[in-house]
């Protein structure tokens, strides 16, 4: 049961209303789901979840491909159905296979050595507070992935988090 209650466009706070209105506009359906109704009642938790997405699709260095692998890795360390469900569906739609989705869930091979090292980073990151080991960075670097790119990968685990965290926090009723 849902500790939060979920809005509608019209009963939502001024603030979150342009917000939601846009959300609905770009989602399949043309409908705001659950997580993004309970958010709704905090302008500031909207304004941020929007603000982070909005910045990793404008300056993520990562193709959305990866950067769909990322947010599903760490959707499956944060263990929230309703976040792996909803990444588990963008894996599909920006190109993994229904068995490379599953792999990204469980941490399993997907058939790509170099996207293996850096999932198993962001993984490990997720589920140990942001500490990797030193063996786990090196390795993602010896596989090629810059400084840069280590250090953005660190924006999807976080955003991530935040929206897992809220959705085990609201105990958002899923609808996806």
């Amino acid at each position: 049961m849902s500790r939060i209650p979920t809005l509608t466009i019209a009963d939502a706070p001024d603030a979150s209303r342009p917000l939601l209105q846009k959300i609905a506009e770009s989602s399949p359906g043309g409908r705001v789901f659950n997580l993004h109704a309970q958010m709704a009642n905090s302008p500031a938790v909207l304004a941020a979840y929007t603000s982070l997405r909005a910045v990793l699709a404008e300056q993520s260095s990562f193709d959305p491909k990866v950067g769909a692998a990322l947010t599903l890795a760490t959707a499956a360390a944060v263990g929230n159905h309703y976040m792996i469900g909803i990444t588990s569906r963008l894996a599909q739609m920006n190109g993994w296979a229904e068995e490379q989705v599953a792999a990204l869930r469980t941490g399993t091979p997907t058939s790509d050595a170099r996207i293996d090292l850096l999932v198993g980073l962001v993984r490990e990151a997720a589920a140990h507070s942001g500490n990797v080991t030193d063996a786990t960075w090196k390795a993602a670097q010896q596989a090629g992935w810059s400084d840069a790119q280590l250090t953005d990968a660190f924006a999807h685990v976080g955003a991530t988090l935040f929206t897992g965290y809220f959705l085990n926090y609201a105990q958002t009723d899923l609808d996806v």
